[in-house]
Order: C-alpha cells, then sequence, then structure tokens
C-alpha cells in the first residue's frame, strides 16, 4: 500500500463543473509529487481535497493507510503553505509559528524547542521577533514554512507557493523547498503552473489538464516521452515543434517537404512533434528555411522559420552563424521524432 492513495477522485461543483475527474494516484513515503497544470485545470483543487478543505463528490482518499474522506482537516495531519503565505499580520514570526502548536495544548518549552529549531533550519531565527509588514517576500514564505514545520505532519501541501516572488527569490526558494524536503524526508506534494518548477522540483510529475490527468512520469520521462499531444506542448520550453500532417507507406507529408518514419502504419490526420533541440543545422541538411527571427539568450539563441506553412522553432548554440532573413539547412533525426494521431492526441 502506498502512503497516499487517490481512487477515482471525482470533483463536481453545484453548477455542474467538473473540476476533477476519476482521478487515481499513489504517491509514496517520502516522495515529492508535482501537480503541474495550466490555470483551472484543477490542480489546486486536487490539493485541496487532500487537504480537507474542499468536500469529495466521489472516490477515497486514504493517507498511511487511514481513509481520511471525512475527517476533519484539522485532524488530517497534514500542513499545508499558501500562495499568499496566510500569515497573522499582528502577530511576530514566532508567534505565527506557534500558533497552531498553541491551539493542540503543547507545552510552552516544546513550542520554544520547536520553533527555534524549525527557525534555524530555515535561516529565519534572526527574525522571531518581528511581524509580518517587517519581512521580504521570501523571508515571509520561510515563516510560511516553519509554520508547516513545526506541526511534522506526515505530508507538505504546497499550493503555488512561489508564484508571488520575483523571478531571482522564486530559484532561490525552488532550491531551498528541495533542499529542505530531502533533509526532512517527508512527502511532499507541490502545486504549479509553472513547468520550471515542476522539472526541478518533482521525483515524479503529475500533468493535469481540464481535470483529467494527462501524464505521469519522472521528469526525464515525461520531457522524452510524452503520452498525449497537451503534455507535449505544456512540457519544454520552447515548447515541441507540432506539425499537421498525412502518413502514408511510413512518410509524413508537410507542405512538399517528407520526413522518412520508422516502422508506421498509415495514418490520414496525424501531428509530428519534434524538440526544437533535436533539429540539427547543417550545410548538408535535407531540408531548407529561413529564419524569420532569432533570438540570443546568451549561450544559445532560438530560430523562428515555417516550413509547409506551418511555424516551427530550433534551439542551437549561438556561436551559430544565422542571422533573422538567412536561409539555413537542417535535419531531423527520425528516432527523436513524436508520432500523435490527431483524432485520439494521444501518441502513436
Amino acid at each position: 500500500m502506498s502512503f497516499l492513495e487517490l481512487k477515482n477522485i471525482t470533483k463536481i461543483y453545484p453548477n455542474g463543473t467538473k473540476a476533477v475527474d476519476e482521478t487515481s494516484l499513489n504517491v509514496e513515503d517520502g516522495e515529492f509529487v508535482v501537480f503541474v497544470g495550466p490555470s483551472g485545470c484543477g490542480k489546486s483543487t486536487l490539493l485541496r481535497m487532500i487537504a480537507g478543505l474542499e468536500d469529495i463528490t466521489g472516490g477515497e482518499i486514504s493517507l498511511d493507510g487511514v481513509i481520511i474522506n471525512n475527517i476533519d482537516p484539522s485532524e488530517r495531519d497534514v500542513a499545508m503553505v499558501f500562495q499568499n503565505y496566510a500569515l497573522y499580520p499582528h502577530m511576530t514570526v514566532f508567534n505565527n509559528m506557534a500558533y497552531g502548536l498553541k491551539n493542540r495544548g503543547i507545552s510552552k518549552d516544546k513550542i520554544n524547542s520547536k520553533v527555534n529549531d524549525a527557525a534555524k533550519l530555515l535561516e529565519i531565527d534572526q527574525l522571531l521577533d518581528r511581524k509580518p509588514s517587517m519581512l521580504s517576500g521570501g523571508q515571509r514564505q520561510r515563516v510560511a514554512m516553519g509554520r508547516a514545520i513545526v506541526r511534522n505532519p506526515k505530508i507538505f501541501l504546497f499550493d503555488e507557493p512561489l508564484s508571488n516572488l520575483d523571478a531571482k527569490l522564486r530559484n532561490q526558494m525552488r532550491l531551498e523547498i528541495k533542499k529542505l524536503q530531502r533533509q526532512m524526508d517527508v512527502t511532499s506534494i507541490f502545486v504549479t503552473h509553472d513547468q520550471t518548477e515542476a522539472m526541478t522540483l518533482g521525483d515524479r510529475i503529475v500533468v493535469i489538464n481540464d481535470g483529467i490527468v494527462e501524464q505521469v512520469g519522472t521528469p526525464k520521462e515525461i520531457y522524452s516521452n510524452p503520452n498525449t499531444k497537451f503534455v507535449a506542448e505544456f512540457i519544454g520550453s520552447p515548447q515541441m515543434n507540432l506539425f499537421d500532417c498525412s502518413i502514408k507507406n511510413g512518410i509524413a507529408k508537410i507542405g512538399e517537404a517528407q520526413v522518412n518514419l520508422d516502422n508506421l502504419k498509415n495514418i490520414n490526420d496525424a501531428s509530428i512533434g519534434i524538440r526544437p533541440d533535436d533539429i540539427q543545422i547543417t550545410d548538408s541538411g535535407k531540408f531548407e528555411s529561413k529564419a524569420n527571427l532569432v533570438e540570443y539568450l546568451g549561450s544559445d539563441m532560438i530560430i523562428y522559420s515555417s516550413i509547409g506553412g506551418q511555424d516551427f522553432s530550433c534551439k542551437l548554440s549561438s556561436k551559430i552563424d544565422v542571422k533573422a532573413g538567412d536561409n539555413f539547412k537542417f535535419d531531423i533525426t527520425p528516432s527523436s521524432i513524436h508520432v500523435f494521431d490527431n483524432n485520439t492526441n494521444k501518441k502513436v
């Protein structure tokens, strides 16, 4: 039995909107799992049902072998870190972190010990006498995490905790959260719409779209072998190039261009997917196009072009001499091509 088990979890609101559709998932003890998807896809709703903050329409949630559907949120032994920190503005950092422990009747000495230990772990022990208004965004987020840590919960739930921070601080906090989770070896679920956060934080990623789990896997599995067109486009930056085409006798036609595919049957309505970094620019390339736009990103650059009337991008070293308006030749390795049936949107 897994540490956290979701069995056919469904959430339907009174107006008939189905936010989560029969989702099943197993999370192992100590695992860091990330729910990722666009805004409104149901990822936060699913997290809130685990926390007990949303009622479950159907299905079953069990934590450490106990079904928790009807257990009050305060009794589930979970700790949630929110996007807006949810700190009490009139309380000091110490009292914010200690608040939940005081409500549970924990002794004063034990509270002092837990709060001080967590504060040292998060490097905010010098801020315990300050109020939230005197803290930076990153410091407030550490306080919110400290409040969760002192409870010593069975599972941490993070609901887009970094979205209010600037880019530099977001990167820093992302590393700190991952480091902290490994130090504590506590099961964690992290919700985000940011694929970079998902790819760097998660032991496994759960890609969600319109209330449905599209794919579950390690970051490498999700990136290298997307099961659906949605996953292919959502994961990866720049996103995967998708070319609408028909496939006959193992040959995909994109306008006048032809791409040879290995061991594929005929598909009338298909898309072939190619990662921008799987396109190789070479003087002997089989295909030719024009660079409509070039973005320089330091060591890399992205070329935007089109073929057969369909736009695409390629990512390569900025040492290659291609400028906007230049023609260039390129090759595509057949083994790097992903093929999707447009009728099912699933990988063939």
